[in-house]
């Protein structure tokens, strides 16, 4: 007889599956130029950490959001059999997903902005942590979770728990939620405009927004992340972009209105 991962085995090992795979197809697109929001010779000449380096600090960012993910799913264990998915043979309704869901978004994009707003005001944590992230300078798609480790830590894994905590949400659920996370987190710096991209018509919080961000003149705008500009727009950081051509081929995302 065959067994199966568990849902608990799937919640921590397939969005870092989804990482890589995801991510790898970006860099395969990537010499498609003319989508691209900046020139490979920018890619290169701007970032100030190596490739190498930044898949080793995402490996490792991944272990630990794996062991964590382990340590989450025990402590939860207990409560599955009031919220799974499968009780008693029955499926959780979807409606009651949907609000998980939600709530995961919400809580999830609640943390990363006052976090992540914070350690662009606090000189001590952008120059000692936030920084990190910030040596990509043109951004591509397997840099999306390169930090510095407490970072790392802080946002995106201790962020992850509170979210699946929070919500309710079941192993199974969470295998889809952050594997969807994990994807459009990838896509806002994937540093490629793709048509049809379907991202970028249900997200005002996208690669172009995003990329907004990384770029010195908006550095103290666009702090959402990863899913809604909710945020931004209440507490006045919000910078639309528009699309213009790029002198020598391709696209380039640009303040929207005049920065203050």
């Amino acid at each position: 007889m065959v067994h199966l991962p568990s849902d608990e085995a799937l919640g921590i090992v397939t969005p870092i599956l989804v990482y890589w795979l995801y991510s790898g197809l970006y860099m395969m697109l990537g010499s498609l130029d003319r989508y691209r929001l900046h020139s490979r010779k920018d890619e290169d000449l701007k970032n100030l950490v190596s490739k190498r380096h930044v898949a080793i600090v995402v490996l490792l960012q991944q272990l630990v959001q794996a062991a964590v993910a382990f340590l989450v799913f025990r402590m939860t264990r207990d409560n599955d059999t009031s919220t799974s998915s499968t009780s008693g043979g029955h499926t959780t309704p979807f409606v009651v997903i949907a609000k998980q869901v939600l709530v995961a978004m919400f809580v999830i994009d609640t943390w990363q902005y006052f976090w992540h707003r914070y350690m662009h005001t606090n000189k001590y944590l952008y120059r000692r942590i936030h920084s990190w992230h910030h040596r990509l300078v043109v951004p591509y798609a397997f840099g999306s979770q390169y930090n510095h480790p407490i970072e790392g830590f802080l946002l995106d894994t201790l962020g992850g728990a509170l979210a699946f905590a929070a919500s309710g949400m079941t192993p199974r659920t969470s295998i889809f939620f952050f594997s969807f996370s994990t994807i459009k987190g990838i896509d806002d710096h994937c540093g490629l405009w793709l048509p049809g991209n379907l991202f970028h018509s249900l997200f005002w919080n996208n690669t172009a927004y995003h990329d907004i961000h990384h770029q010195l003149h908006g550095s103290k705008y666009n702090f959402s992340q990863p899913f809604f500009v909710t945020w931004d727009k209440i507490l006045g950081t919000h910078m639309p972009y528009k699309l213009e051509k790029r002198h020598g081929g391709g696209l380039e995302a640009r303040p929207a209105k005049r920065l203050a």
